[in-house]
């Protein structure tokens, strides 16, 4: 598999970068369309977009630096390659939720509605990221059969590149695996923010639900996990999202609140 894009005189466009710019990119258009529908500050927007972004690849590096960290050791430069792929997921939502509740609590709007809004384009740039994972030749499961993949009706071009010669095989292609879940959970997202009378903090609980359930199965397949004491780092967070995200989902339908779609986010 071509690890490269493209490029610019001295410099090398590497997929992985192209994915992941383009799940920035797709996220903000869709966000965008969200904050206009409802009639909130674009500028607002415009301006918490700008500092979300380098900080969530900021916040996703340094979490798979930290469980990695003897893979940089000998060289800590190293550790900024971030087009050589480690970009962990969770890391990243983190830093973005640690944002989020900064920014909405110094501009004085609704934490969770900011949520809402971001869940389903999180989730679809997540769908879209995840192929860069393809063509860096990472986050695959272990190996199986070429008649096992092809029986799953996957894609021909993705069982070819499902070919690891390192490992002397075809692989479960567990980046796929991942990216149809949570193309599916972006789906269902959505589907429940277009109702009418949608409560407050049902897309954002039901993200941390679908995702952290998708992420735990798929991280029990990946060969190359980051561990913590013998255990994957990633299915004890999801374990913390699914969690997080039944709390958070019952108390949004209890709390018995609505979106006022016509209402400034200012107010």
């Amino acid at each position: 598999m071509n690890r490269e894009l493209f490029h610019l005189g001295p410099i090398t466009i590497y997929w992985y970068s192209f994915f992941i710019l383009t799940a920035f990119v797709v996220g903000y258009i869709l966000a965008y369309r969200e904050f206009k529908k409802e009639k909130l500050s674009l500028t607002f927007f415009s301006d918490y977009f700008f500092y979300l972004v380098p900080l969530t690849i900021i916040g996703a590096r340094v979490y798979y630096v930290i469980f990695e960290w003897e893979s940089y050791a000998s060289n800590p430069l190293s550790a900024f390659a971030i087009w050589e792929g480690g970009l962990a997921i969770h890391g990243g939502v983190i830093a973005a939720l640690l944002f989020t509740y900064y920014y909405t609590k110094k501009h004085h709007v609704n934490t969770i509605r900011l949520c809402d809004i971001g869940a389903p384009a999180l989730i679809l740039g997540q769908a879209i990221g995840r192929w860069g994972n393809f063509f860096n030749g990472e986050a695959y499961g272990p190996l199986t059969t070429l008649g096992t993949l092809e029986n799953l009706h996957i894609p021909k071009f993705v069982i070819d590149g499902m070919y690891i010669a390192r490992e002397g095989g075809y692989c479960h292609p567990t980046f796929f695996y991942e990216s149809v879940g949570c193309f599916l959970g972006f789906l269902v997202i959505m589907l429940l923010r277009s109702r009418k009378k949608a409560h407050l903090g049902v897309a954002s609980s039901l993200y941390f639900i679908i995702y952290g359930t998708i992420r735990f199965f798929i991280e029990a397949l990946r060969q190359d996990s980051l561990m913590f004491f013998g255990l994957k780092v990633a299915q004890l967070v999801s374990i913390l999202m699914v969690i997080a995200g039944l709390a958070w989902l019952n108390f949004a339908i209890r709390s018995n609140q609505f979106y006022h779609r016509k209402e400034s986010v200012n107010e």
